[in-house]
Order: structure tokens, then sequence, then C-alpha cells
């Protein structure tokens, strides 16, 4: 296999980012500038490429981003704070994202000798994001066989897609990723906020995982308030 990895710059992806170029069947690294207001993201997938040495290229689709609503783009509302599975949370849907970002993923891959696109979609999306999900990502390889019919045979691979955020956290440690490197957080400040979904999951993951967290939060100890809000809820 030699796949061609959407990376975001967050930790699930340079994780399967260290994960692929382990196994030897990293090909290159492709992101999005849709307009995102943690655009610091892109500067740590640019870092990633780097440090294992393949290609990485960053697609502008900020014109098609500028159209989508979500609190995560420039011309949305404000990151809600909280829990990632709070109902709140759903503000931070960009509506078909995935799908988009995919879509290109898939012809690039053809163009560039890759015969997969992978992803590091995980259990904890499942949650608020319908293009995170297991049928989403079967439905949408099938979709591409059709689409590349008689051209190519471009498989989407998402080896995490059924693991949790801690079980991410625990590879990333094995594979010696370099944890300050990764940018999680939503708002787009100098450090994490620790206060916004992103910020509350990688903390409890760290948590979970018993490996210690070295980044640094304007809030700290929020996720803890957080954690508990939403089991109080569940219950």
């Amino acid at each position: 296999m030699r796949a061609l990895l959407l990376t975001s710059g967050g930790i699930d992806s340079v994780t399967l980012a260290y994960h692929l170029a382990e196994k030897q069947k990293l090909h290159g690294l492709v992101s999005f500038d849709y307009g995102q207001k943690h655009r610091k993201e892109l500067d740590c997938a640019r870092q990633c490429a780097c440090r294992l040495g393949v290609p990485h290229d960053i697609i502008n689709i900020t014109d098609i981003g500028g159209h989508l609503t979500s609190a995560l783009t420039n011309a949305g509302p404000e990151i809600p704070d909280g829990h990632y599975a709070e109902e709140t949370m759903r503000s931070t849907v960009v509506p078909n994202r995935n799908a988009i970002m995919l879509s290109v993923a898939f012809g690039l891959a053809v163009a560039k000798g890759a015969d997969a696109v992978a992803a590091a979609f995980h259990g904890g999306d499942h949650f608020i994001y319908p293009d995170c999900r297991p049928a989403f990502v079967d439905f949408f390889e099938h979709m591409e066989r059709a689409a590349l019919d008689g051209m190519a045979d471009v498989k989407l691979h998402a080896p995490f897609l059924r693991r949790t955020k801690a079980d991410i956290v625990r590879e990333a440690a094995r594979l010696k990723v370099p944890f300050a490197d990764t940018w999680s957080c939503y708002k787009g400040g100098q450090t994490h906020c620790g206060r916004c979904g992103t910020c509350v999951e990688r903390r409890e993951a760290f948590h979970l995982a018993a490996i210690a967290d070295p980044t640094s939060y304007d809030d700290p100890d929020y996720w803890m308030q957080a954690v508990a809000e939403h089991r109080i809820k569940g219950q």
C-alpha cells in the first residue's frame, strides 16, 4: 500500500502518518485550507511532512469554506466550550467537509500514483460528525470505486475508525510522536484554550492513556468539569 494521508496536523492524523511511515506505506500528505480559525494546524502538518521526509500539498479551498456555515470557519460564530459530545458542539460541524476533502484526495492519489487515501477518523468523532462514521467510510469507498472504475483502484484506509482517542495517544507515545508539534484547539489562539471540545478531548485522552500531557493550555483544569457535566447529563 502507498497511502496519501489526509492530514490536519492534529494528534490523530500525525500519529497515523508515523504509523504508516513505520510500515513504509506513507506516500505523502495532503492538507486543506478551508478558512478554518485554527490554521496553526497546517504548520504542524507541514512540520510532520518535513520530519518524515515525504511530499506535502496544501490545497486552498477557502472559496468553498467561506460558503459553509460552521463555527470552525472565520465567518462562523464563536467556538463553544464543553465536552466534545455535547449538543452545542454541533455548531463545529462543517457540512460535507470530509466528503469534499476526500474527493479531492482521491483525485490526487490517482495523479500521484498512490493506491490508498488514509484518514485518521476515530471512535470519538462518531458523536457529532456524520462524515467520520463507519457507514460514511464504507459508502464513500464504494462511491469512489464507481467513480474510478477502469482508471484506478484506490482504497480508503481508516485504521483508527473504531479506536478511541486514548488508544491513539498510546500509539503516538510508542511511535515517539512529538506531541508539542501537533495542534487540536479549534479557537486558533497562540496556545490551546483548554475549553473547546477538542481541547477537552485531547486532555481527557492523555489522562485515560496514563501518559503525561505536555500541551500548554490557557485553562488546564476545565476538562474535568466538562467531563463531569457530560457524565451527569448522560445518566
